[in-house]
């Protein structure tokens, strides 16, 4: 019988990181939740035993050093990371501030990059990264600067640490989600929601749970490394 995977699952309070380490812990697996609050130790207890729940601000590399070493005191290692915890802050570019584009990028390139550092000493051959981006990463929306820079910098470290980490058997791999209805996107008008769905050929927003069934099989996808998945019902095939 395979053993259970050992996962690390960031951005897993709610949405798409909530997903993926529920669609995790189905299949009999390990999972690790990561979120800022601290609420999120006792979100991961009624989830079972296979859960447990470290509160960690992917900013800060000490806080992930921490998160991931006790991971891997708990279970002996890990087998996957999936980078989901993200920030998104709108506003055209004379108008963005210096604290949210700092924000932006903190969070969704540099956190990857300190989540990774902290658990590449405890994997082995065989494990798996993977990264959730975003379409705005590939295509240019008005207003987006700060998220659209830090997405496309999180595809192209996704590249390189593909390569870099090839080696030593470690898989990494970027999942793109189209407009799905999460907290992040909750707060976009009716007009806004209805033009972009007007846009997606399968003709609605995606769930998070198909997302992180997406996330999942990439996961445990043996021959995928450096890989784009875009799970975004066509929506870069209109764009």
């Amino acid at each position: 019988m395979t053993p259970p995977r050992r996962w690390v699952v960031t951005g897993a309070s709610r949405g798409i990181g909530r997903a993926i380490a529920e669609r995790a812990l189905a299949a009999g697996d390990r999972v690790c939740l990561v979120a800022r609050s601290e609420e999120i130790a006792r979100d991961a207890a009624l989830l079972g035993d296979q859960a447990m729940g470290v509160p960690a601000d992917v900013k800060r590399r000490p806080d992930v050093e921490r998160c991931c070493a006790a991971v891997a005191g708990a279970w002996g290692g890990i087998d996957v990371l999936v980078n989901s915890a993200g920030l998104h802050r709108g506003g055209k570019v004379g108008r963005v501030s210096d604290e949210d584009w700092g924000d932006c990028i903190a969070t969704n390139m540099t956190g990857p990059l300190n989540l990774v550092r902290a658990a590449l000493p405890h994997m082995n051959e065989g494990g798996a990264i993977v990264n959730v981006g975003a379409v705005v990463g590939f295509r240019g929306f008005a207003g987006d600067s700060c998220y659209g820079a830090s997405k496309a910098g999180l595809s192209g470290l996704t590249n390189v640490l593909a390569v870099e980490l090839a080696r030593q058997r470690i898989r990494v791999n970027l999942v793109v989600p189209g407009f799905v209805m999460t907290e992040m996107t909750s707060g976009v008008s009716e007009k806004a929601r209805e033009a972009i769905v007007a846009k997606v050929p399968l003709g609605r927003m995606g769930d998070a749970d198909e997302i992180a069934e997406v996330c999942f099989w990439v996961a445990g996808s043996t021959y995928m490394t450096g890989s784009t998945v875009f799970t975004d019902g066509g929506l870069m095939c209109s764009l």
